[in-house]
């Protein structure tokens, strides 16, 4: 009889540890399916942030259709322009041989290679050869005064990044000017960007399709 009440009594308590064991079961799936819901979450996340981090390294891509003519590679390319100078950085690109030029004949090399956070409105060699030749003669005849002048009327201080630059800057020459436009479309005066956001080393750089003339004062 002892016997028969030791093995029910057994019975019982297995019987009722059972629904205890089931839901410690249960808790361990839930735990591993928490820490793999959790791990793909931690995944998810890090594509969306490497997402986030390659889309704002194209959103400060140069644009425009004048990027088309800077060099894929060497000095003269995008890649290349980013380690030099502005002034070093120009005379590799092959648009802003007549600008480069200008620069050196009025001694302004150095002035803009040492300078820090500019912004560069760069003229193509188009845009000189489309302008009146009595003009470019008489600023070329001058480089200490009239060319100075006209060079340092391109250069603004700081950095304008596309979203700051439409509005009313001064120059480095004394005077203003005026850039208006939004996204990738803007105008400085009654000369149109070309390929603008580049970055050299201390500038950045938007190239413009004609020479800006100061205004006489």
């Amino acid at each position: 009889m002892a016997r028969m009440t030791t093995t029910r009594t057994v019975a019982l308590l297995a019987a009722a540890a059972l629904p205890f064991a089931l839901t410690a079961c249960g808790d361990d799936t839930d735990t591993g399916s928490s820490a793999s819901s959790s791990s793909s979450s931690e995944s998810m996340g890090s594509d969306d942030s490497m997402s986030s981090s390659t889309d704002a390294a194209e959103a400060g891509a140069p644009f425009g259709e004048g990027c088309a003519s800077v060099p894929e590679d060497g000095k003269g390319s995008f890649d290349g322009m980013s380690t030099d100078p502005v002034a070093t950085a120009a005379s590799n690109n092959p648009l802003l041989k007549t600008l480069v030029k200008a620069v050196t004949e009025a001694d302004l090399a150095k002035t803009l290679n040492s300078s820090e956070d500019i912004t560069v409105f760069a003229p193509t060699d188009d845009a000189f050869a489309a302008m009146d030749q009595a003009t470019l003669d008489k600023a070329m005849g001058d480089p200490k005064g009239l060319l100075t002048t006209v060079l340092t009327h391109h250069v603004v201080e700081g950095r304008l990044a596309p979203e700051d630059l439409a509005g009313t800057h001064e120059t480095l020459a004394g005077d203003k000017i005026t850039v208006k436009g939004s996204g990738e479309d803007f105008t400085v005066g009654e000369a149109n960007v070309v390929c603008g956001d580049v970055q050299t080393a201390n500038a950045t750089v938007y190239i413009v399709d004609s020479v800006l003339l100061p205004t006489a004062k």
